[in-house]
């Protein structure tokens, strides 16, 4: 499962006269994640389709090999052949997560929790994002944080001869920090609890009961929500057909809207609640989007979503919303920047520990490229320029696939062209973006500044 990454590669992406077509999104990469997951740590054989092959999902893949996973390639179909619950084996090497936050926070929970050392490690950006939320928790479990860099990683942990369950209140909303202490649950005799006060994405609650874990949910009035893991569950292979991940279908989709004759249909993407928050604030601000074809498979909701060129409006996105649209945030940005009036994002303080501080690399790329903004401690005002944005920056991509993308869709808009210092990282989770972008109209190529 080998994949690295070259050197940087700068790019500029030109106004485009209208974007056309269907364009089927990568997998979803927090359910691919999850699925190369569970699957090793299942009895049997787990066959997967659509497994999104960015950077990030294969270095979870070559993670699991190391702890005694067999994982292959076979046509169009991903096979994971799992050890089963407490089988994990020592790896003799750090388990190198590259630029994948979700794979070595879940990773941690899921092997952390073991009677044996485990170390962690990834790339210069990784190792620069915080561990402490989910180092904490493990600790009250019993496991030992033998090594880290000021809760940063590289890490190593023990976990305890004698894990004991715990309940844990999430003090941030984070399916991450949630699913971390779902999955150190497993090896853990009787019931682990996990309480969040805001409903995160549960793709970890969903998938775990389809390998046959033993997983209750309860939600009071006031919507807290109680997650309750029954440990040492009998784990069993199973099919798993991955839907299109809504945070890459979030760069089509307002490319469409602000590229003037633009007409786009975005195929196979997952609708789940918890993870259409800007799909619904896009539609707030006037866009004009159509959920077609809307079906279940895996549990999971899935749709096709027709976009079309709209006029847009600025808005005011409720904090509570924040959750549920963490990763879309720098691309709403851009489509704010095309909007009439202005648009006002609070409580987005997560952004700022991302693959890369978001806040400050949206504003600082939105202010290169003539958009006027208000960058906060914790929330963005972008002025928008009524349909009309100057462009003709070059931004600083600080390693973030997210930040190269949403300024490659802005030039496609934009009055002139709009650069990016490094396109090499969107690999890590859209690796056909450049290709299936220019086959809907839009137009790359070297940058000029």
């Amino acid at each position: 499962m080998s994949n690295q990454l070259s050197s940087p590669t700068p790019l500029a992406a030109m106004r485009s006269n209208g974007l056309k077509g269907s364009i089927a999104m990568p997998g979803d990469k927090s359910i691919s994640h999850r699925a190369l997951m569970f699957g090793a740590m299942a009895v049997g054989e787990t066959v997967i389709s659509g497994l999104l092959e960015g950077e990030d999902v294969l270095a979870t893949g070559r993670a699991m090999s190391q702890l005694g996973a067999k994982i292959e390639k076979r046509g169009e179909h991903w096979h994971v052949n799992g050890v089963g619950v407490g089988g994990f084996l020592e790896p003799n090497d750090p388990l190198d997560f590259g630029n994948a936050g979700t794979g070595v926070r879940l990773a941690m929970g899921l092997v952390g929790t073991y009677d044996f050392v485990s170390r962690y490690t990834g790339d210069a950006s990784l190792c620069s994002r915080p561990m402490g939320r989910v180092l904490e928790p493990l600790k009250s479990i019993g496991v030992q944080v033998l090594e880290h860099n000021d809760g940063k990683l590289p890490v190593a942990l023990r976990g305890p001869s004698m894990p004991v369950p715990i309940t844990y209140h999430t003090p941030v909303a984070s399916a991450q920090v949630k699913s971390c202490i779902m999955l150190a649950g497993l090896i853990i005799p009787g019931i682990t609890t996990v309480i969040e006060d805001i409903f995160t994405r549960d793709h970890t609650e969903k998938m775990l009961t389809g390998f046959g874990a033993h997983v209750q949910v309860t939600t009071a009035a006031d919507g807290q929500r109680t997650i309750e893991v029954e440990g040492l569950p009998d784990l069993r292979g199973q099919e798993v057909q991955v839907p299109g991940d809504p945070s890459s279908a979030a760069f089509p989709m307002v490319a469409a809207l602000i590229v003037p004759g633009s007409d786009v249909t975005i195929e196979n993407v997952l609708m789940n609640p918890t993870r259409t928050g800007l799909l619904i604030t896009l539609q707030e601000m006037g866009g004009n989007i159509e959920v077609l074809n809307e079906r279940v498979s895996g549990g999971e909701d899935i749709a096709d979503i027709r976009v079309k060129y709209s006029e847009l409006k600025g808005v005011t996105v409720p904090p509570e919303r924040a959750a549920s649209m963490i990763d879309e945030y720098p691309v709403l940005a851009v489509a704010a920047a095309f909007a009439e009036g202005a648009t006002y994002m609070p409580g987005i303080e997560e952004l700022r520990v991302k693959e890369s501080d978001r806040l400050s690399a949206v504003a600082d790329g939105l202010k290169a490229n003539g958009v006027e903004c208000i960058e906060g401690e914790d929330f963005l005002t972008v002025e928008g320029g009524s349909g009309k944005v100057e462009g003709g920056g070059r931004v600083k991509t600080h390693l973030d696939h997210r930040i190269a993308m949403c300024f490659l869709v802005m030039g496609m808009a934009a009055q002139k062209d709009v650069s990016i210092d490094d396109s090499t990282m969107i690999a890590t989770s859209f690796p056909t973006f450049t290709p299936e972008m220019t086959r809907l109209g839009a137009e790359f190529g070297r940058p000029n500044n």
